[in-house]
Order: structure tokens, then sequence, then C-alpha cells
């Protein structure tokens, strides 16, 4: 059927009847079908229609539809929001199944599911629908079927979420422990590396102990080295007051020489030497340089002995270099 023909709906309008059988879709116009509310009743049979749009379960309107010598191969998930629907045909299609939210047709009343390849379970449920009382006998026992399945659907899909909530507690649970452990090495990190602050810190202060250790070591060694040396410049300076006894006298002596021999030129060269004072002056002044000229005469004698040999000495020397 051609887009314009579907735009012309109304031509297929009888009452609340929507006849589009024999049309040759393929498609649902569900976009008319939806603007014209008063057709409760929908004849869809004898077409190519492979598949119901979603928005086709949006038609809550309808009562009555048929479906019948399609090419249905499934239904939409949502076909239980068609809740005011009583009549179903779906008469020699390629079925297999139906969705769970078929429970929900609550109103279905009649309900042909012949000529179709229904699973073993469904097909049982369903029957012969050979006649009237058969096709509803079908509805009630499908729809009695669907509520199992449903129920079985609930059962799996809250097993399945109770099994999805007991992996995310334990994966909450292995995200808690982990994180307390990786708080467990933080804080172990946090104690370690205190700890090493300690022991830098301990070091230090060992490091500067020992340091002042070392230098109250040198001030004793310099204390004592320095009490030895003045110790020793004590025993060194100790004698000087002999050496200053002994240079003392030296001094004494060389005034008491000076003395006497003022006092030997005052007896020789004054008039005191008449005095009876100098006379033992003048007789010791006397004697020394009597003995003095004593002695010159030798001086003199050795000098000479000494150049005779010297000269005896040379002269043999170059004789016996000759």
């Amino acid at each position: 059927m051609s887009k314009g023909k579907v735009l012309n709906l109304k031509d297929k309008i009888n009452g609340n009847e929507m006849d589009l059988s024999l049309c040759n879709l393929s498609e649902v116009p569900v976009k008319e079908l939806a603007a014209l509310r008063k057709a409760t009743v929908l004849d869809l049979s004898c077409n190519n229609i492979t598949s119901l749009p979603p928005d086709f379960c949006k038609l809550t309107h309808l009562i009555r539809v048929d479906l019948s010598k399609n090419q249905l191969a499934s239904l939409p998930d949502d076909l239980g929001n068609l809740c005011n629907l009583q009549h179903l045909d779906l008469y020699n299609n390629k079925l297999t199944g139906l969705p769970v939210s078929f429970s929900q047709l609550r109103n279905l009343k009649w309900l042909d599911l012949k000529d179709n390849p229904l699973e073993t379970e469904l097909a049982k449920a369903a029957g012969d629908c050979l006649d009237e009382k058969q096709c509803k006998q079908c509805a009630s026992k499908v729809l009695l079927h669907m509520k199992e399945v449903q129920e079985e659907v609930d059962k799996a899909r809250e097993k399945r979420f109770l099994k999805e909530r007991e992996q995310e507690k334990k994966k909450e649970a292995k995200k808690r422990e982990r994180e307390a452990k990786e708080r467990e090495v933080r804080k172990q990190e946090k104690a370690e590396e205190k700890e090493r602050r300690r022991k830098e810190y301990q070091a230090q202060l060992d490091a500067t102990a020992a340091q002042e250790h070392q230098r109250k070591k040198k001030e004793e060694k310099k204390k004592r080295n320095g009490l030895a040396a003045d110790k020793k410049a004590a025993e060194e300076s100790a004698p000087k007051p002999r050496r200053s006894l002994i240079g003392l006298l030296f001094k004494l002596l060389l005034l008491l020489l000076l003395g006497l021999a003022g006092a030997a030129a005052a007896c020789q060269l004054t008039e005191l030497r008449r005095e009876a004072a100098c006379v033992p002056v003048n007789a010791a002044l006397e004697t020394g340089l009597t003995w003095a000229r004593r002695q010159d005469v030798l001086l003199r004698q050795l000098l000479k002995d000494w150049s005779t040999m010297a000269k005896e000495l040379l002269e043999s020397s170059q004789t016996a270099k000759n």
C-alpha cells in the first residue's frame, strides 16, 4: 500500500472498524491509526507484515485486532500496554513465542494461535482453537501460562538482581578492603617517614653532641697543653733569679774593680799617694805591674820561640817538596 493510500485511511473506516486487509502492507501505519481513535477494531489480515513497530503498543484504544496470515516472527515487548484489547487473531504467522508482557492483557477474552511454530509449552497451553469456545479457552490458558512465565522471569530477574547486588556488595567489600589496605599502607609509610625523620633528628643531635664533646676535649687538651707550657715556662724561668744574681755579682765585681782602679789612679796621680791609705794600694799596684812586666817578657820569648819553630817547620816543608 502506497503512502498516499495510507494517508486516506478514512476511506477504510466503517463505523468503528478499520479494514486494512489484503492491502499488501509490509508496515503498519501507526501514526495514521493513532489519529483515528474511534477505530477500535483493526483488521490487518492477509498482508506482508513481518513486525509491529514499538509505537503500535501505544494504540491503547484498540479492542479487536486481526493479524492473521502475515509474516510475524515476533511481537513487541510492550504488547501488554494494549490494556483494552479483548480479541487478538494471530492465526497463520511465524510466531514461536509471546512477549512476557502478554500476561498484562487482562481484558483478553479471545485468542487464536493456530498454524504458528510455537514452542512446546506455549502450544500446549494454546490448544487447537478450532471454535469460539476453544479460542476463549486459549486466551485464558495462554494468559495463565504467560503469568507463570512472567513469574519465572520475575524470579530470574530477582535472582539476577540479588546476584548482581551480592556481586556489588562483594565489589564494595573488596573496595573497602582495598581502601583499608591503602590507608594502612599510607599510615605505615607516614610512620616510617616519621621514624626516618626522628632518626635523622637524633643523628643530628648525636653529631652535635659529638662535635661539642670533641670541642671540649680539644679545649681540655689545649688547656692541659697550656698548663704544661706554663709549667715548663715556669721551670725554665726558675733559674733566672740565679742568673740575675750572678749578673748582679758580676756588676758589683765590676764596680769594685772600677772603684779599685779609681782608687789606684787617685793614689798615683793625686796628692793622696803620700797618705797612709794609699801605701798598700800603691804597693799592690807596683806588685801587679811587676808581674805584668814579667809576663810580658815571657810572652815575648814565647812568641819568638813560636816564630822560630814556624820558620823551621816551613823550611823543612819546602825542602821536602823539592
